[in-house]
């Protein structure tokens, strides 16, 4: 099961940048779009996609957060040839953070950024079944590093069943910043992986609302559960998002909000989201009164 859905926030290019990805990948696809009319950032286009098995967002809502390689998509791929066609396809206009190479840690593998600012780690791996295998990784930079270990155990807290597959600790002179801890930890959450690490050098960028995770809830008391484990920042609650103590952003958002998107009129959703940009945390008893007036 799925349970965190990566969203990326672009300033007009979502569509622009959703076509780009599903071309590119095999058994990808845009699954809807809609248009959120009269918010701060004008009209706004929120698209759902999926890369294989992986469901995704995408919103063109304005200049206001970058993305940026603190947050990235770790592409295992099955096939050097495939490796090859995909890393071509996302350097076309981009620029590249690790060059196509073997490595200790993978035999083949690059780094690079899109011409849309998302990161994308690519790496051969002959041991997975499937033709593609997509994880996230959070790269603890700037005032960030050494937190890496916390934010794990945080996680796994907040995650029912998930648990630590995978972790490795940076050996003495490993590291530029003594503070970095982690070099790589591997944390599963339903059926996927999410990857910790510190930056060993401090980088440059740090986590921002650009990439932020939604979690689709049943009930207003999962929702809570979320809130407990995750809401760190108080004023950073609005519409439905938080941030937590480690500056990640995470939107908690209704199951039935999200499937409503297709079946409901566009009276009823612009209705609907006036009274969404009112919450801070979303209340979904009047959401669910509001849908079904």
């Amino acid at each position: 099961m799925q349970i965190l859905i990566p969203h990326l926030w672009y300033d007009t290019e979502a569509r622009e940048a959703v076509e780009r990805y599903t071309s590119l990948f095999p058994d990808s696809g845009l699954d809807w779009s809609y248009t959120i009319t009269d918010t701060p950032s004008g009209d706004a286009e929120m698209i759902h996609f999926h890369l294989g098995d992986t469901t995704m967002a995408a919103i063109s809502a304005g200049p206001y957060f970058q993305l940026n390689e603190s947050i990235s998509l770790m592409i295992d791929l099955s096939s050097k040839e495939e490796l090859n066609r995909i890393y071509k396809g996302l350097m076309d206009g981009g620029r590249e953070l690790m060059p196509l190479d073997e490595y200790d840690f993978s035999p083949y593998y690059a780094w690079v950024e899109d011409k849309y600012g998302l990161s994308w780690q690519l790496s051969y791996n002959p041991e997975i079944t499937e033709s593609f295998r997509v994880s996230f990784c959070l790269l603890f930079s700037e005032d960030q590093v050494g937190l890496a270990e916390n934010a794990l155990k945080t996680y796994q807290e907040c995650f029912v069943g998930s648990y630590v597959e995978r972790i490795s600790y940076y050996q003495s002179g490993e590291a530029l910043l003594e503070e970095a801890k982690i070099n790589y930890s591997q944390l599963r959450i339903g059926n996927q992986d999410l990857i910790l690490m510190d930056h060993g050098y401090g980088g440059e960028n740090s986590f921002n609302e650009a990439f932020s995770f939604m979690l689709l809830v049943d009930t207003q008391e999962e929702a809570d559960a979320y809130y407990e484990h995750l809401s760190a920042v108080p004023e950073a609650e609005i519409c439905g998002w938080t941030k937590d103590t480690y500056s990640v952003s995470w939107q908690i958002v209704p199951r039935m909000m999200m499937a409503s998107q297709l079946t409901s009129s566009q009276e009823k959703m612009q209705t609907l989201n006036q009274a969404i940009l009112k919450m801070k945390r979303l209340d979904i008893a009047e959401i669910e009164k509001l849908l079904n007036s």
